[in-house]
């Protein structure tokens, strides 16, 4: 044993291969594993380990960061038959980075303490790949005080905020609410550049024009180009990621009976880019479901 406090990475995909980066390159001892094993080598080739499992990571871990698709991900990764709570050490602490539902996210963490005696944190995270490229990421958390003390230290190795908004579900539900945001705002952001290009005015330069006034923004700063140049890879996102967030965030409005009208419309815009360009198009491809055609 090394003294240090074991890492484990579950989920080295877009978001969770720059993060689980920052973890190796600040000298931690970091465990990962990938469900496409390939995805996980370059974080060998960097100096992490290689789990068999996800059960293993956990054995091998003190804490484990998870960073997955959706609430059926999760579920898989933390209770199927090789999946963390069977390797679990007790008293060690879950940090999932995923985006799923608050309530899946309650229900998943009494199990695993139950089951395991291992704690959970929910720890959704914005700021896209860029963000967690340069680990200036913003990530709302949801757990015990506690817990969330003992992983702030590794988490604001790969975030530039950490902010604890309540009991465990407290982030995925703040999560949903930068969804609203987001997902509302790239909506916005392509009907605006859409009009500039019909009108006969550079979409492009839409940012300069209107930096530091109210219609400012990073994402007014970041999406337009990329936008209007077509600029998809990397994709900042995908489309099925945005969409499962504001779905979600339709039904905690139905269940807590709140109103969310601009959600569901940028949410049925989403669902049509799925239709046109394929769950896995960039996002930011919403600004081409206005783009004239020759029907």
């Amino acid at each position: 044993m090394s003294g240090k406090t074991e890492l484990g990475y579950i989920g080295t995909g877009l978001m969770g291969a720059p993060m689980a980066t920052r973890l190796i390159d600040a000298g931690n001892p970091v465990t990962v594993w990938n469900r496409t094993a390939e995805k996980a080598e370059p974080l060998v080739q960097r100096g992490a380990t290689l789990g068999a499992s996800a059960a293993d990571v956990a054995a091998k871990s003190d804490i484990v960061f998870m960073c997955l698709t959706d609430t059926a991900a999760v579920r898989e990764a933390v209770f199927g038959e090789t999946g963390i709570a069977k390797g679990a050490r007790k008293g060690s602490v879950l940090v999932d980075f995923s985006s799923i539902q608050p309530e899946a996210t309650r229900d998943m963490a009494a199990r695993l303490k139950d089951e395991a005696g291992m704690e959970w944190i929910d720890a959704p995270v914005s700021g896209g790949v860029p963000g967690a490229e340069m680990g200036t990421l913003a990530i709302m958390a949801g757990g015990d005080a506690a817990s969330f003390d003992r992983v702030t230290p590794f988490v604001l190795q790969m975030a530039a905020r950490f902010t604890l908004m309540g009991p465990i579900g407290a982030g995925q539900t703040t999560k949903l609410c930068n969804q609203v945001i987001v997902g509302c705002t790239m909506a916005v952001l392509a009907e605006a550049a859409r009009l500039a290009t019909n009108a006969g005015v550079d979409a492009q330069r839409l940012p300069e024009a209107l930096a530091g006034g109210f219609a400012d923004s990073k994402p007014l700063q970041l999406f337009v180009p990329r936008m209007v140049n077509a600029q998809h890879e990397p994709p900042l996102g995908h489309v099925y990621t945005m969409l499962k967030d504001l779905d979600s965030v339709c039904d905690l409005a139905r269940s807590c009976t709140s109103p969310v009208p601009f959600t569901a419309m940028a949410a049925e815009q989403f669902r049509l880019l799925t239709v046109r360009g394929g769950a896995t198009a960039d996002a930011l491809e919403i600004f081409k479901l206005s783009a004239p055609t020759d029907l």
